[in-house]
């Protein structure tokens, strides 16, 4: 499977945490980025947030360094309003993730919100 082949485009907002799996053991910063709009934000480990696509690229940058194996957890149901999704993701180690998603204009999915790790 190609580098294109792995960047498939969420066509339901569950697929982004699938993808963000696939993508951070591939190492793929790029289709790491191609997640999330333009000028949404991450929360950072340090309670620090990195705010738009510049800022996400250097924090998954220095995350993917060390080439770490991240293991999928188990998704929780989504809570749809219109355009917007509140996914989950109970991961392995009893932490959680929660994110915000909206409807693209093409249909397609992307984060606009990322708090990968509560009770963690």
């Amino acid at each position: 499977m190609t580098i294109d082949d792995a960047r498939k485009s969420a066509v339901q907002p569950e697929d982004l945490s699938r993808y963000i799996v696939e993508r951070l053991n591939a190492g793929d910063v790029e289709g790491l980025v191609a997640l999330y709009e333009p000028d949404a934000v991450l929360a950072l480990p340090d309670g620090q947030v990195a705010r738009g696509a510049d800022e996400i690229r250097q924090a998954y940058e220095r995350l993917v360094a060390n080439r770490p194996t991240f293991a999928p957890g188990r998704q929780q149901p989504t809570l749809r309003n219109g355009d917007l999704a509140l996914t989950s993701v109970r991961l392995p180690d009893g932490g959680i993730t929660v994110e915000v998603a909206r409807r693209q204009d093409d249909g397609t999915w992307l984060w606009v919100i990322d708090q990968p790790s509560l009770l963690g």
